[in-house]
Formats: structure tokens, C-alpha cells, sequence
């Protein structure tokens, strides 16, 4: 069965949600052939060129980690590519199947996959089986490791840690996300200092870059969460407000603790 996934949407580098196919255009010549390639690529099980022809890192679901090189792509080619994407892939038509969307890049379909105008694959708009299960596997395991405030949510969505916070997002039932936060010498297996529900997450532009708020009575805590930025940009930004005044700004990094048990888990 084919499985598209929102939260892979939301932190790709392109914010594939709001295309479809009516907003490409025809490829060009050029581009075609860089799509070819990459189509021989997948047809041939070509994963000595293939590992060259892709984006670093190349974003998944959370909580499943993030192909950060050529190592990883080796070791996950398979679990990515199932046989229902590579005979998506390998049976698409480059005229009618593979659309240019502007400076976003190619797409194949509604946006099952994406690639750069050189032929790299910036993106994978799809889920397999195989994901599916590993990231259940994953939930259950954190499920158990979590303090018991925090063990009823739907999804994982992020966790931020700032010099002096961390802080962990959760998708609840009906589009309600739940912000519990740590001082960041503390466990996720303790009780939070913090617990704030919501149902407030915001869009910035077409780039991808998003943003969860919450209130606590005269408090406003935001998760700005960069997709698009300067080189200095930091993956995302803490910021804390007391009757709107800003008391607090601090950038933060995107953690996953769940690589050494997705190891774990194995292929």
C-alpha cells in the first residue's frame, strides 16, 4: 500500500504540501536527462552512482533519523526504496509523469519524490512498510522511557535543546500539539517543569518554515522551526514572551534520540 507521510512534508527542505501536479511545468531537455539518469539509476540498482545523486542530508519522518551521507543511503536504500516506489519510479513517463515546480525542482507525480535541476534527489514524499513499522517499533520504545505525563500522544513531532532548555513537541489527538520542557540537565524520563497544549502551528511562506505556539496565562512560549535560512541560521529558535514583551531568545538544535535504538532495531 502507498503511505504519504505529513510530517515528512513539513520538514523537508521544500514545502511539497501545497503542490500538485497542475503547478508543474514541462521538462526541458536537460532536465530530463538528469531525470533519466536517475531513473537508470533506481532500474539498474546502480547504488555506487546512485549515492552520489542525492542531497545530504536526505530528511525522513521523525523519529526515524535523517540519511546523513552515502553510508547511510547504502544501508537504508532499501528500506526507502520499496518495490511500490521503484516501480513508481522506474514506469514513470518523463513527459507526462515529471513536471518542473520553479525553484523548488522536479517532481515526479503529486510530489512522491523530488530532485534538483542537476538531478539530485532533494526529497522522498513517501513511506514504506517497512518505515511504518520501524517508527511504530520507535514510539513504543520511547513510550516506555518517557515520564508518565508524556506516555498518551499520536506522534512524535521534534525535540529542541537550547544551552539552558530542552523542550519536546508531541502531536495529540484532533491537530493538538503538546510542549513539555526540561532544564537541560534533566531526563525526558523526569516530570517536565512545563506542559502547555495547543492547537496553534503556523506556515512562513512557501520555504517550509513553521512555527508552534502556546500560551500559559500572560506567557507565550514559540518553536520556530527553520527550514530556510542565512548560512548562520540556526535549525531552529526558542523564543519566550510576558504580555507579548520578549524575555528570552535562544537558538536551538534538532535532537533524535532515537538513532542508537533505530540501529538497534536493525533494517
Amino acid at each position: 500500500m502507498k503511505y504519504y507521510s505529513i510530517k515528512t512534508i513539513l520538514i523537508v527542505i521544500l514545502s511539497f504540501f501545497i503542490f500538485n501536479s497542475s503547478s508543474g511545468q514541462e521538462l526541458k531537455k536537460e532536465h530530463k536527462d538528469v531525470v533519466l539518469i536517475f531513473v537508470n539509476c533506481i532500474k539498474n540498482h546502480n547504488l555506487e552512482k546512485l549515492q552520489n545523486l542525492i542531497s545530504y542530508p536526505l530528511k525522513r519522518e521523525y523519529p526515524l533519523p535523517d540519511i546523513k551521507d552515502e553510508t547511510d543511503f547504502i544501508n537504508w536504500y532499501s528500506e526507502v526504496f520499496d518495490d511500490h516506489l521503484i516501480n513508481e519510479i522506474i514506469k514513470s513517463n518523463l513527459d507526462k509523469d515529471w513536471s518542473a515546480v520553479g525553484w523548488r525542482g522536479i517532481m515526479l507525480n503529486n510530489g512522491t519524490l523530488w530532485l534538483d535541476y542537476e538531478g539530485k534527489l532533494l526529497g522522498v514524499n513517501y513511506q514504506s512498510d517497512a518505515e511504518r513499522t520501524k517508527i511504530k517499533k520507535l514510539i513504543e520504545i520511547d513510550r516506555s522511557s518517557v515520564h508518565q505525563t508524556l506516555k498518551k500522544y499520536r506522534q512524535p513531532v521534534i525535540i529542541l535543546e537550547t544551552k539552558k532548555f530542552r523542550v519536546r513537541i508531541d502531536e495529540l489527538e484532533n491537530e493538538t500539539y503538546r510542549y513539555a520542557s526540561w532544564s537541560i540537565n534533566s531526563k525526558m524520563s523526569e516530570k517536565p517543569d512545563l506542559i502547555i497544549k495547543s492547537r496553534k502551528l503556523f506556515f512562513e511562506g512557501s520555504g517550509g518554515n513553521h512555527r508552534y505556539e502556546f500560551n500559559n496565562g500572560n506567557y507565550k512560549y514559540v518553536c520556530s522551526i527553520n527550514i530556510i535560512g542565512a548560512m548562520d541560521t540556526p535549525p531552529a529558535d526558542l523564543l519566550i514572551y510576558e504580555n507579548e514583551k520578549e524575555i528570552l531568545s535562544q537558538p536551538a538544535q534538532i535532537v533524535n534520540y532515537f538513532e542508537s535504538d533505530t540501529k538497534n532495531i536493525g533494517k
